[in-house]
């Protein structure tokens, strides 16, 4: 019983990084020409409908990598709040500029450094609110 209460709380914690994810990329990238892009009496239902589009794009986009390192996560009951952090970073990262995510960057004002910033910003608040939710307490149906 404590294994199926375990996984739902997973799917609840991995919609609720999906969406932090899709929070941090929608501030970063949309905030600041977001009067151009949307009429002015409907701001919020328009930020929420992007918000939710991207959310599903990134659950389903990193579906199966997430769940691997869920797996490992809860297999080795793994709590740190920086190993959640660095593997939604890297996750984000390696799944948006494949392996080689390192790449050739001319300079921090180059507009791709930028990115790969708010990339890397949206996987670690991804992985920081899947450790909130769920990560705090990996592997502990294994002792029950």
């Amino acid at each position: 019983m404590a294994i199926i209460a375990r996984l739902f709380t997973v799917i609840i914690a991995y919609v609720l990084a999906c969406i932090a994810a899709s929070i941090v990329l929608f501030m970063s990238t949309l905030t600041p020409q977001w009067d151009q892009f949307v009429p002015q009496d409907m701001p919020a239902v328009a930020m929420w409908l992007v918000v939710g589009i991207g959310a599903a794009i990134i659950g389903g986009t990193a579906l199966v990598p997430a769940l691997l390192l869920i797996a490992l996560t809860e297999g080795f009951a793994w709590r740190s709040v920086v190993l959640y952090g660095v593997l939604g970073g890297v996750l984000a990262l390696a799944l948006t500029y494949g392996i080689d995510f390192a790449g050739y960057v001319r300079g921090p004002e180059s507009m791709l450094a930028h990115a790969r910033e708010v990339i890397a910003a949206s996987g670690i608040a991804g992985g920081l609110v899947y450790w909130a939710c769920a990560g705090r307490k990996s592997g502990s149906w294994k002792s029950q």
